[in-house]
């Protein structure tokens, strides 16, 4: 994570997004626009959270780990999304972990300035409210997508999230080899089944394996497989 000093590209995230007029005007000066790397860990389930932010470019890939110790991918946000809302509001610990799935840029605002300067102001009320709304509905959907759908959507879907970025055409995403068990628990499959759907992609053209990871070859082949990415 580093902060980005320059206020003029903060101002311009604002502005873009209407937030001027979500948060008070004496919470402007402790707002702080940070980046993150693909990759990198925004906030890990169960830890302390201090921190609100918004993300404004970039994509996220958030995930939950069960008491029985099972992984699983809840979604893939876009901007405009809000990280710590959850935990604000219950006063209570990371309920999810959040990785940047691209470069990331993010608006955060520390718990003891929302509390002093937006505690009770109406517009940040309401737009909080209305992304945790979005959110517990998502959560609700999300918890069915592992039993209602077959193993090749789930992969295929989470291919497309970690590939691309619908805001930055340039982006490419891979899975390194290593990655490959870890998106099997995300998806909720065994190892085994999951190199046997990729033998089905790679024998159709959809995807390319090497030595160093896994790359989507054609993107379009696996959005008509999949009709809509039930990640996103």
């Amino acid at each position: 994570m580093k902060e980005i000093a320059e206020r003029g590209q903060l101002a311009a995230y604002l502005d873009s997004y209407g937030l001027r007029e979500v948060f008070p005007e004496a919470l402007l000066p402790y707002l702080i626009l940070y980046s993150f790397d693909q990759g990198e860990l925004i906030c890990a389930q169960g830890e302390p959270s201090s921190m609100l932010y918004v993300l404004v470019k970039g994509k996220l890939k958030i995930y939950n780990t069960s008491p029985e110790g099972r992984t699983l991918v809840i979604s893939f946000k876009n901007p405009l999304e809000v990280i710590g809302d959850v935990e604000y509001i219950r006063d209570g610990d990371i309920v999810n972990t959040v990785e940047a799935v691209s470069p990331v840029l993010m608006i955060g605002a520390e718990y003891r300035w929302l509390r002093k300067y937006g505690g009770d102001h109406s517009p940040l009320l309401h737009f909080l409210l209305d992304i945790i709304t979005k959110k517990f509905y998502m959560k609700s959907s999300s918890m069915s997508f592992n039993l209602l759908y077959p193993v090749e959507i789930r992969l295929a879907s989470y291919l497309l999230s970690v590939s691309f970025d619908k805001a930055d055409a340039l982006f490419r995403g891979k899975l390194g080899t290593a990655d490959l068990a870890d998106a099997a628990n995300l998806i909720g499959t065994s190892y085994r089944h999951l190199n046997r759907v990729l033998q089905k992609f790679t024998s159709r053209g959809l995807v390319e394996r090497s030595r160093e990871g896994l790359w989507v070859k054609d993107p379009d082949g696996l959005r008509k497989l999949v009709n809509r990415n039930i990640y996103e």
